[in-house]
């Protein structure tokens, strides 16, 4: 425990799923944490405990300290606004972790629609791209800092029927190498987690889907879907001193899936 002890933390899309795993977990490890999303209730269709209880509310029940702010990552001003007032309530920041998301899938390349396209690059990618640059502008100031991009196994690769969700993510893995390069000079560290299919809202319709459900399991060397937990360790563990010379890694977190994949054949 304590591992994040006096350090602050942005953790972007916080009210459900991944990112409140995360935000969750850095509270936990000492970090004061700015809860960042559209809305601060949790998201229909989560795999949370059964509980009301926001981000915030989860946090502070266990006497850690955490604030939420409303922020359209796609929308720069609000991204920097955001910045702003972590270092005007916390007086620094730390570590930023741009978890913010939306999926679109379930077509072939011709027939995805200029509205798919832009939801997933204005959320993903610029989001992404603005949450960098706002925090890097805090850590050239005080001497360095921690990116957490989540990124996603679409990013390391293609997958069928999500073209569009696989190319933004594509992008966030190049960003993450990019700013990497630029700034490890100035002591700033960034870094990709890769997840596989997770249990959030975003992707309960799958998980509903018993058939789709096992095939995804059965399909991959662990055999098991993603809990939000194995991500949030590693998010921890990245923003850490830990971690202090992993610099523009793209880490999967898949159960094997970049591995290999299993048809019903290989059995």
């Amino acid at each position: 425990m304590n591992r994040l002890e006096g350090k602050v933390a942005i953790v972007t899309g916080a009210s459900s799923g991944i990112g409140r795993a995360i935000a969750v977990q850095y509270a936990k490890e000492g970090a004061k944490v700015v809860v960042a999303d559209l809305h601060e209730g949790r998201n229909q269709g989560g795999f949370e405990a059964a509980t009301s209880a926001t981000t915030v509310e989860e946090i502070e029940k266990s006497g850690g300290a955490a604030f939420f702010a409303t922020c359209d990552v796609s929308r720069q001003q609000q991204v920097a606004d955001l910045v702003s007032v972590a270092v005007q309530r916390f007086g620094t920041l730390d570590v930023i972790v741009n978890n913010a998301g939306i999926y679109r899938s379930g077509k072939l390349v011709h027939e995805f629609d200029e509205k798919d396209l832009d939801a997933c690059w204005n959320v993903n990618l610029k989001g992404t791209w603005f949450g960098c640059q706002e925090a890097i502008k805090v850590f050239l100031g005080k001497g360095g800092g921690t990116i957490v991009n989540i990124v996603s196994t679409a990013g390391l690769g293609g997958h069928p029927k999500q073209s569009v969700y696989n190319i933004s993510k594509g992008a966030v893995s190049s960003l993450t190498k990019c700013v990497a390069i630029e700034y490890g000079r100035n002591g700033i560290r960034a870094n990709g987690i890769c997840p596989t299919y997770a249990k959030t809202s975003m992707t309960r319709g799958h998980f509903d889907d018993d058939d789709y459900m096992n095939a995804f399991a059965n399909s991959i060397p662990l055999k098991r879907w993603g809990e939000v937990d194995d991500i949030s360790n590693l998010a921890v563990f990245l923003a850490s001193d830990e971690s202090g010379y992993i610099h523009g890694a793209l880490i999967p977190v898949d159960g094997g899936e970049t591995l290999c994949r299993y048809s019903v054949e290989d059995e």
